[in-house]
């Protein structure tokens, strides 16, 4: 015959362990015995039960202290108390303390079979609502991800779409240069101008295609770097004086205010080079001529906070969400220059979650730009 369940009698009464034990054994229970809580608790942590029967008053460890203990081990487990006629009072303590029921002494077979059978179906509705909770979360969790697996399926097309057109149009104008030469149409004394228009293509193309390798690169889930104890002041300092030369051509003022005593960070040091050229770059390209660039970098709560702030052309509110995005770029960025990839604020922001950091943009119009970095001195 199939257990109804799995039973604890736990009384320092020989007689009603024995009592039970054969009545509740008829019907179809497994029914173990404690003479005391010690024995009981030990059964308890080697054997799983659906149902304690448990004498109040025992010697050494009590009824009561015992459903703490209980309820620890196991809080699905339904705890019945049994006790004697002077101490019901008692047995309501053990119900205020966990309990599900209790049976009185002296008491019949038909009272026990009619307790223990309530408590093992308030058991029984116990677990399937617990399963039916568990079930309705996974149904959740599986709806919540049917629908972005759905979202990345949109992205992933839309991105695919992207990089095609992307990586088409440069292909297609320097050939159409190339056609015009070839064909005859351009004068030999003109021909030089459309092999450096060509060029430029072709370093556009290039640029392209080394944005989306490394974004690629930081888009992988299995990604491992190999990381260095790096100054990011020594870093800064490098890409300055390499951004010079632009920045001169342009008479705009670019100002570093470095804090003294500056810790390294522990990053790769080509993602760290990216970091800041990606960042200054920027600010140079979209600031107008005489402008300012403001770099800056301090220590501030266990991290390295860094700031590119310019005069440039300012990114309008509702395109904020939007600018670390693969290929987004600004409609004032691209009325500025139609030149660039639109990956650079993206790879920034890989950059600095991969090493468990992050970044922030305040922007107005017209006025400028603050992007503003944060990276842990000791990764995440």
């Amino acid at each position: 015959m199939e257990s109804k369940g799995r039973i604890l009698v736990v009384d320092d009464e020989p007689g009603i362990r024995m009592g039970c034990q054969r009545a509740l054994g008829s019907e179809g229970y497994e029914v173990d015995t404690a003479a005391d809580g010690e024995e009981a608790l030990h059964k308890l942590e080697r054997q799983a039960y659906d149902l304690v029967l448990l004498d109040v008053m025992m010697p050494g460890i009590g009824g009561l202290e015992m459903l703490e203990q209980i309820g620890e081990l196991d809080p699905n487990i339904v705890c019945i108390v049994i006790t004697g006629y002077a101490t019901v009072e008692l047995a309501v303590q053990a119900i205020k303390r966990g309990a599900y029921d209790f049976i009185a002494k002296p008491f019949d077979s038909d009272t026990l079979l009619l307790t223990v059978n309530q408590g093992m179906e308030r058991r029984t509705l116990s677990m399937q609502s617990q399963r039916l909770a568990q079930l309705e979360a996974q149904a959740q969790a599986l709806a919540r991800e049917k629908a972005q697996l759905q979202h990345l399926d949109k992205v992933k097309s839309a991105f695919t779409l992207t990089v095609a057109h992307e990586l088409r149009a440069p292909v297609a104008a320097i050939q159409s240069y190339l056609r015009l030469i070839l064909d005859g149409y351009i004068a030999p004394e003109d021909q030089r101008h459309y092999l450096e228009r060509a060029e430029r293509r072709a370093e556009a193309q290039l640029e392209l295609i080394t944005d989306l390798l490394d974004l690629a690169r930081l888009q992988d889930p299995d990604l491992r770097v190999e990381i260095e104890s790096v100054s990011l002041e020594d870093v800064l300092n490098e890409v300055l004086d390499a951004m010079a030369a632009n920045a001169g051509e342009k008479e705009i003022e670019v100002t570093r205010e470095v804090e003294d005593g500056l810790p390294s960070v522990q990053i790769n040091p080509r993602h760290a080079k990216q970091l800041w050229n990606n960042l200054i770059s920027n600010a140079i390209k979209y600031t107008p001529k005489g402008g300012k660039v403001r770099v800056s970098l301090q220590q501030l709560d266990g991290e390295l906070v860094g700031a590119v702030e310019d005069t440039g052309i300012g990114i309008p509110q509702d395109e904020i969400g939007m600018i670390f995005e693969e290929f987004f770029r600004a409609k004032a960025a691209k009325a500025e220059t139609q030149m660039g990839t639109g990956l650079g604020l993206s790879i920034v922001k890989r950059i600095l979650e991969t090493y468990g950091g992050s970044i922030e943009l305040e922007s107005e119009p017209g006025k400028g730009s603050t992007f503003r970095f944060h990276l842990p001195v000791a990764p995440r």
